[in-house]
């Protein structure tokens, strides 16, 4: 019997999601990564082969059939899911304000950053229930944490505080199940959206959201992290 533990990292094909693939190769598991565009997927495969299993799957988390998809690609070859990280975000909004956004591109923010991860984890959470073992890390930001709330980059920041509610209510709900399900920052890592000027790297930004999805059995759940430190919502 494969005891390996499986792990899915959606928008993994660069940045944080990437270094997360990378770690989590490196620490001995089979690690599915996805990406929108199947070609850009492919390519970030081929890079990440030496380091240990990994295996592509087109993933757009926006669309309720391509998560489908990738349920039944994981149920039919893996079994279930031990690890679910939802890393995929789009739209750092800096030229919005509230008063002003595009409700529309809000709204697209909203169907990635916040409905996707809610849509994954409705996918997996069955599975992990049966095996009693499941470890979920919704990728966040200090932008969604409300005692820290200022001006700026409203579509972001409503989504990543919608995000951190999605957590808490998750967690709570699967509290006795083994099912463990916390938000992470990674902070402000060097990445297509977080620019050239960010003092962190990806392999940086990638280390505390590793370090909940290895989480032990009645470990933390339901709380908000950054440097492995639990912080305010």
């Amino acid at each position: 019997m494969n005891m390996m533990k499986t792990a899915l990292v959606s928008g993994s094909n660069r940045g944080i999601g990437y270094a997360c693939i990378q770690e989590l190769l490196q620490k001995g598991y089979r690690v599915i990564l996805t990406a929108r565009s199947e070609e850009d997927g492919k390519k970030a495969v081929e890079k990440l082969k030496s380091f240990g299993e990994v295996h592509f799957h087109q993933l757009d988390v926006s669309d309720e059939k391509s998560v489908q998809r990738i349920a039944e690609y994981v149920e039919n070859t893996f079994g279930h899911l031990d690890i679910l990280i939802n890393n995929a975000g789009i739209n750092y909004d800096t030229w919005h304000s509230a008063f002003n956004a595009d409700l529309e591109e809000v709204h697209q923010t909203l169907e990635t950053n916040l409905f996707g991860a809610w849509r994954l984890a409705q996918a997996f959470i069955p599975g992990m229930k049966k095996q009693k073992y499941g470890r979920i890390v919704n990728v966040s930001s200090g932008l969604g944490a409300l005692s820290k709330m200022s001006v700026g980059t409203p579509g972001y920041s409503v989504s990543k505080a919608a995000m951190n509610v999605l957590t808490i209510k998750l967690a709570g709900e699967l509290k006795r199940k083994n099912i463990l399900v916390n938000s992470v920052c990674p902070g402000w890592v060097r990445t297509d959206m977080g620019g050239a000027g960010a003092p962190r790297t990806p392999k940086k930004g990638a280390e505390t959201i590793v370090w909940a999805a290895e989480l032990e059995d009645k470990g933390p759940t339901g709380k908000f992290f950054r440097d492995m430190e639990e912080i305010e919502w």
